[in-house]
Parts: C-alpha cells; structure tokens; sequence
C-alpha cells in the first residue's frame, strides 16, 4: 500500500514556481532519507534532491540554483520548492524514502516511493 503521497503538482508557465509536498507516516519521515525523483518521458529515472536523517540536504547540480528541498517535522511532511521552472523540468516528480544515510545518487537505497505528481512546464 502507499505510505507516501505528493501533491502540488500541476501546469505552469516557464519562470514560474511550485512546491511539491510528501506527506509520510511518522515511522517513516523520522527514520528515513528522503528524496525527490524525477522521470520525463522517453528519459531515464532522475535524482533531484535528499535531505538524510540527520538533515543533511544535497541537490542536483542541474536544478541546485533553482530547487530547495526542506521539511517540517511537525507535519511529517517533505517539501520540494521548484523557482524559476524550465520545460526541461517538465517530469512525473517522486518521492521516496531510504536508508538513513544516503542521498538522491543512491536510488537503489530507496525502497518506500509514492506514486508521483505530474509537473509540466510550458
């Protein structure tokens, strides 16, 4: 069954922002690396960001200007903040849970994910 669910997906014009959210269980959020994926259409599966489980962020070079990843652990809840989107952002966004220590180049390291939320930029 699904423990993870994004939302905050959706269109939106080149320049533009959007905030992806995961909201995970709690045994999950607080024993876990987090990261969001992403996978365009006729392109391979894509690492955009991690935060480990002692909070350590790392982000993709392509996106490390323009994409934040944080979270609240109030909420139990991941976030991704998109600025300045590009049409090569365009992609289904995932987010998944791994080991405690890893980061987004370790997929394989990812064994919980959700089932995605569509970003198209035009």
């Amino acid at each position: 069954h699904v423990q993870l669910v994004e939302s905050g997906g959706g269109s939106v014009q080149a320049g533009g922002s959007l905030r992806l959210s995961c909201a995970a269980p709690l045994h999950l959020y607080s024993s876990y690396s987090m990261a969001w994926f992403r996978q365009a259409p006729g392109k391979e599966h894509e690492g955009v960001a991690s935060i480990d489980g002692d909070g350590h962020t790392s982000v993709a070079h392509a996106v490390n200007e323009r994409f934040t990843i944080s979270r609240d652990n109030a909420k139990n809840t991941l976030y991704l903040q998109m600025n300045s989107l590009k049409p090569e952002d365009t992609a289904m966004y995932y987010c998944a849970a791994g080991s405690f220590y890893t980061d987004y180049q370790h997929p394989s390291d990812f064994s919980v994910w959700g089932q995605g939320t569509q970003v198209t930029v035009s």
